[in-house]
C-alpha cells in the first residue's frame, strides 16, 4: 500500500476551478519531466449522516450527541472493493460515585469536561457487488436512522508520473442532493523505494507472497520496492518513520505549486492495516501459526481467506480512502 496525499482546493458555484491552473504549475515545476497523461482516473463517495432523535427537554442539562457519519467511497484504481468508514458509537460517560461526589465536591465553577470531539471512526472494505447493495440497505431499509447528505464523483480525473511520484487530480463535482462543482483533488502517491511496499501481503494459504500492491493497479516484487527485508528487519517504529518522511516529501512536492489547499496526509488510523500486517507477518514467521487466525484490523474482519481469490489484499488503499474522506466530508 503506497503512502500517499490528498490535497483539495475549494472552488466556489460559479467560478472555474483550479484544475487547469494545477496543470500549467506542474509542468513550471517540473520543466525536465515528460509530463503526458499515462491513464484516467475517478472517484465516487457519499457521505451519510444520522437522523437526529428527540432533542432533550429544555430543563435538561444533557448535551445532544456528537453527529455520526457513515462515507462510501469508491476509487477506479482500486477496483476489486469499496471502503466504507463509519463513527464508532458513542461510549456513555460513567455516572460519578455518590460517595465520592459527597467526599469530595469539586469547585462551584468547575467547567464540565468537554466530549464534543469527533468520535473514532472505523474501516472496513466490501466487494464491489456488497458495496451498492449496502449502500441501498442504508438508504432505505435504514432510513429511519441515517440520511444520505451528499455524493461526490471526480467522473474523468487525469493520471501523471513526475519522477518518483504518481500524480492523479480532476474536478469534484457533487451530484447529489444538487449538482454543482466543489473544486479540484489532487492525490500524490510516493513510488519511490519504500519500507512500507517491501512488506509481502497475505496469501489464502495464509503464507504471505514476494509480490506487493503498487497503488491498486498492479503487483511489484520487493526489488521494484528497493528494499529486500526479513520480518526481524522492520519494526512498527519504522513504518512511523517512513511515514513521517514520505509526508514531509509530498508536502516538499506540493508546495513547489504555490497553490493553497486544504491537506490529508497523517491522518488518525493512517498505517493501521500496514502495522497490522507486520505484526501478521512477524507471527508467521515467527510461530509458522497461520496469518488469518489474527486478522482483525480496528475491529472489522480482513476475511482474507474468503475473498483472497478475486481480491489478494482487501486492505490496499485504506490509507488515501481516509485522506481522500477526510478532505471531501463536507459539513453537511
Amino acid at each position: 500500500m503506497p503512502i500517499t496525499g490528498v490535497y483539495l482546493i475549494p472552488s466556489n458555484p460559479n467560478a472555474s476551478t483550479a484544475l487547469q491552473i494545477i496543470t500549467e504549475r506542474l509542468r513550471a515545476a517540473f520543466p525536465n519531466e515528460e509530463l503526458i497523461p499515462i491513464g484516467r482516473w475517478g472517484l465516487e463517495q457519499k457521505l451519510l449522516r444520522d437522523t437526529p432523535g428527540l432533542l432533550p427537554s429544555s430543563n435538561s442539562n444533557k448535551k445532544p450527541s456528537n453527529p455520526r457519519y457513515m462515507q462510501f467511497l469508491s476509487l477506479t484504481h482500486y477496483p476489486t472493493h469499496g471502503f466504507i468508514y463509519t463513527s464508532e458509537p458513542e461510549k456513555p460517560i460513567p455516572a460519578p460515585n455518590q460517595n465520592q461526589t459527597q467526599g469530595a465536591p469539586g469547585p462551584v465553577n468547575a467547567i464540565a469536561p468537554d466530549h464534543s470531539a469527533s468520535p473514532p471512526m472505523i474501516m472496513t472494505t466490501v466487494p464491489p457487488s456488497s458495496y451498492g447493495t449496502l449502500f441501498q440497505h442504508f438508504t432505505y431499509a435504514c432510513q429511519p436512522f441515517w440520511s444520505h447528505r451528499l455524493t461526490l464523483t471526480v467522473p474523468n480525473g487525469i493520471v501523471y508520473e513526475v519522477g518518483d511520484f504518481r500524480v492523479r487530480l480532476g474536478d469534484v463535482r457533487q451530484t447529489f442532493p444538487t449538482a454543482r462543482v466543489r473544486g479540484t483533488v489532487v492525490e500524490i502517491e510516493w513510488r519511490g523505494p519504500s519500507v512500507v511496499e517491501a512488506i509481502p501481503v497475505d496469501r489464502e494459504d495464509g503464507s504471505f507472497g514476494a509480490g506487493v500492491d503498487a497503488g491498486g493497479e498492479g503487483d511489484v516484487d520487493v526489488e521494484t520496492a528497493g528494499i529486500n527485508l526479513d520480518s526481524s528487519a522492520i519494526e512498527e517504529s519504522d513504518i512511523d518513520a517512513e511515514y513521517a518522511a514520505t509526508a514531509s516529501l509530498i508536502r516538499e512536492f506540493w508546495g513547489r505549486l504555490g497553490v493553497e489547499a486544504r491537506e490529508a496526509i497523517l491522518i488518525p488510523n493512517v498505517g493501521m492495516e500496514v502495522k497490522d500486517r507486520l505484526r501478521r507477518w512477524k507471527k508467521a514467521e515467527s510461530s509458522g501459526i497461520d496469518a488469518r487466525i489474527d486478522s482483525r484490523v480496528d475491529g472489522a474482519s480482513s476475511v482474507i481467506g474468503e475473498r483472497a481469490e478475486e481480491d489478494p489484499n482487501p486492505w490496499s488503499g485504506a490509507d488515501v480512502a481516509r485522506q481522500f474522506m477526510e478532505v471531501l466530508r463536507f459539513n453537511r
